[in-house]
């Protein structure tokens, strides 16, 4: 298959921050970008050669986006089957139209992980009842639309469960058991058009109020929980067809067996210490795969964290960005989004260290000094 080479356009998705740091790799590699949203003035079209703006369900507005591209990828999964299929009649779309319809959707997703014998926790499908007997506690958790733990709600029997679902507005869901964790992990990985399958190992990550907090990288883990983790990571992308950059989110549980909880078809929130701490960053490990160019090498430099900058840092007014700035293994990087709202993801900040514990310590030394005394 012929190689997009630069001086072509690349059509993105969604105009978010994943889709603004694919696009500054694409401008340093000599590409042109598209990027198509709803939105005006966003992250991405803020860096873009071109930022159209309407709606997903305009088929028409989605079809003219698609004629003026070479190739097309995604930075945003809620799109609709039927925008997706516009796009690919005009430009290849990357991940296709299939991968796209599982994992934007959290019922068909654990469905298509559970049929070809990936571990999954317990779960039961909501649509017109709910289950006779569940092994409570468990996660109701809206099928489709939910990210950074919206539309989910733990529920520890039978009453709160109709009750939480009654808040859902009876919506399609699915009901998920709890089981116990040790860690929380994620392998961000690639697949080109050969089919040849890179990743940068497997990256330990804290949350907060559902949003993730901090990623360290490596996680330190025993080998054989190390490769479990990137072959179950392995056979997803080769059983959806991935190609492009992806990840795949897992829990690490008390006995150590690994259950996939979610799969982002995109660039992750996780990989994005990648662009200070490896020789290719996920963001052009992405642009190199959709436009059928070789894979880069995915080394990492020294040991790395990412810490998420979230609105309610602005609360007390602007950020102490030269304090931040003072540390000299941090580096800074903003989105570009006009309004800070409590939980937004604002910016990130990375650091390099001797040990993933001290660039942690670091990421997070560098984000309090952003408050004000």
């Amino acid at each position: 298959m012929k190689a997009i080479l630069p001086g072509a356009t690349i059509g993105i998705l969604g105009s978010g921050q994943l889709g603004r740091m694919l696009a500054l790799v694409a401008r340093r590699l000599g590409y042109s970008i598209h990027v198509f949203s709803p939105d005006s003035n966003s992250p991405a079209g803020q860096v873009a050669d071109r930022e159209i703006t309407a709606s997903y369900e305009d088929l028409d507005a989605i079809a003219g986006f698609a004629r003026g591209v070479d190739v097309i990828t995604l930075e945003f999964e809620n799109v609709s089957s039927e925008a997706a299929s516009a796009a690919e009649r005009y430009a290849p779309l990357r991940p296709g139209p299939e991968a796209l319809h599982i994992t934007q959707h959290r019922l068909r997703e654990k469905t298509f992980l559970a049929s070809h014998g990936f571990p999954v926790t317990r779960f039961e499908p909501i649509t017109a009842s709910l289950p006779a007997v569940f092994p409570f506690p468990g996660i109701l958790k809206t099928a489709g639309f939910g990210y950074d733990g919206k539309g989910q709600i733990r529920v520890g029997g039978d009453e709160e469960l109709r009750a939480a679902w009654a808040r859902l507005n009876h919506q399609p869901c699915l009901l998920e058991e709890v089981v116990p964790f040790e860690r929380e992990l994620s392998v961000v990985a690639v697949r080109g058009l050969n089919s040849r399958f890179a990743n940068y190992g497997v990256f330990e990550n804290t949350h907060a109020r559902h949003i993730l907090d901090i990623t360290t990288a490596p996680a330190l883990l025993p080998a054989r929980v190390f490769q479990d983790a990137i072959e179950i990571t392995r056979g997803i992308f080769e059983k959806l067809g991935i190609i492009g950059t992806a990840c795949v989110e897992l829990f690490l549980r008390e006995d150590g067996r690994i259950l996939v909880n979610e799969i982002a078809p995109r660039p992750h929130n996780s990989g994005h210490l990648t662009i200070e701490a490896c020789t290719t960053s996920q963001f052009e490990q992405q642009l190199r795969a959709v436009c059928g160019l070789p894979l880069g090498d995915t080394a990492f430099h020294s040991p790395a964290a990412m810490a998420n900058l979230l609105g309610e840092l602005w609360e007390g007014g602007e950020p102490n960005w030269p304090a931040l700035l003072a540390f000299p293994e941090a580096r800074l990087h903003l989105y570009g989004k006009a309004e800070a709202r409590r939980g937004r993801k604002m910016g990130h900040v990375t650091a390099l260290g001797k040990s993933g514990a001290q660039a942690a310590a670091i990421a997070r030394a560098a984000r309090q000094a952003l408050l004000p005394v």
